[in-house]
């Protein structure tokens, strides 16, 4: 049930991107959905520097044995690739342009009912529904929620010199300002700052923005030669008290948002995702019922620690790179400088941000969906 219209294909616009881990890699390969992506653009390196204090850290994808630390991927190529995906599955109907109205529980099941009139009937229903999820507030599970302050302003821009691969990230005193690479050689920048003053870089006309913009990269790429549309949308944190009932199971954004400064939400989603298909495969493959609350508790307690740690974790870094006098400046760049020359801690934290460490559901691992009795891609 999706109650936007059928996705068509992507116009390439660049202006919302997600950086996809390895492991998310992982799991659209075993569903089938990686080669429908038009372009996927691997980033080899990562640059990460403070403003104000000059420590630098940088990660390059050789030095942990693996082809790429992530991709760049157009969250609309996203879209369509699973849902070309979907279509190819006979055991799937699709119901674009319908919205859930009502909810309720009854025998053993839940009945929906759309604002059409069409009732649908479920033994597991999965809210996937975004971050003001409809099926979140029907089942009434309640939610801590804290705006950030800030709002993230996203475009597509074209520099005077090459990305390299690399994904570069600038830490600034109102907030961090990413370049990520695309494909056609463009970036997609996404630029967290105060509310007030997205606002304001929103509205600049296209040659003040470019020229704020470069100093705020201190000119790192060379002069920004042209930017795409912009767009800007406020920050906050959402987490759901709870992720499952009797044969209900919330995953991503609906029970979940993060800060975007490293990239991890749709990532976070995508591991929900793994982890609530492993417990019901898992359950059937035993002769459970795959909707009791008992094995939908399984998915919840591999997911909702970790979810919990990176959000707290976006919040420590938030306030380290907050602006502030005195001697943290100095420390959190001397800081990064001393991570920066620690191979064994460098090497975890780059593993760990690409989806290789950490406790990880087994559609993600390689060679996952086999282990779970799975052909790749899925059938």
């Amino acid at each position: 049930v999706e109650g936007a219209p059928r996705p068509g294909p992507p116009a390439g616009e660049g202006l919302r991107v997600s950086a996809l881990t390895l492991a998310s890699e992982e799991l659209l390969r075993a569903l089938g959905a990686w080669e429908r992506l038009a372009a996927p653009s691997p980033f080899r390196a990562m640059r990460v520097w403070d403003a104000v204090g000059g420590g630098a850290i940088a990660f390059e994808a050789e030095e942990v044995g693996e082809h790429a630390l992530g991709h760049i991927v157009e969250n609309a190529d996203l879209v369509h690739a699973l849902w070309a995906r979907l279509e190819a599955l006979e055991t799937v109907d699709l119901l674009p342009g319908a919205s859930l109205d009502g909810l309720s529980r009854e025998g053993g099941q839940w009945r929906l009912r759309l604002a059409d009139g069409r009732q649908l009937h479920a033994r597991l229903l999965v809210g996937a529904d975004g971050a003001r999820s409809r099926v979140r507030h029907l089942a009434r599970i309640p939610l801590a929620e804290r705006p950030y302050g800030h709002a993230a302003l996203v475009a597509p821009v074209t520099t005077g010199l090459p990305h390299r691969a690399t994904a570069w990230q600038r830490f600034l005193p109102t907030g961090p300002l990413a370049f990520l690479p695309l494909a056609d050689g463009r970036c997609s920048i996404v630029w967290s700052t105060k509310e007030q003053e997205a606002r304001r870089l929103l509205g600049l006309e296209e040659g003040a923005f470019r020229r704020e913009l470069g100093e705020a990269f201190g000119h790192a790429l060379g002069e920004v030669t042209a930017v795409g549309r912009r767009a800007c949308f406020p920050l906050a944190m959402r987490h759901a008290e709870r992720y499952v009932d009797e044969g209900l199971a919330l995953v991503g954004d609906a029970a979940h948002t993060i800060h975007p400064l490293a990239g991890q939400g749709v990532n976070l989603g995508l591991l929900d995702a793994a982890a609530l298909a492993e417990a019901v495969l898992e359950a059937r493959a035993a002769g459970r019922d795959f909707a009791a609350r008992r094995v939908l508790r399984r998915y919840e307690r591999a997911r909702r620690g970790h979810n919990q740690l990176m959000l707290a974790a976006m919040d420590a870094f938030r306030l380290l790179f907050a602006p502030a006098t005195g001697p943290l400046p100095w420390l959190r760049s001397r800081g990064l400088e001393l991570v920066d020359g620690a191979s064994p801690l460098k090497g975890w934290i780059a593993r760990f941000a690409c989806g290789r460490a950490g406790e990880l559901p087994a559609l993600v691992r390689p060679g996952g969906a086999a282990a779970l009795g799975l052909a790749a891609p899925c059938p």
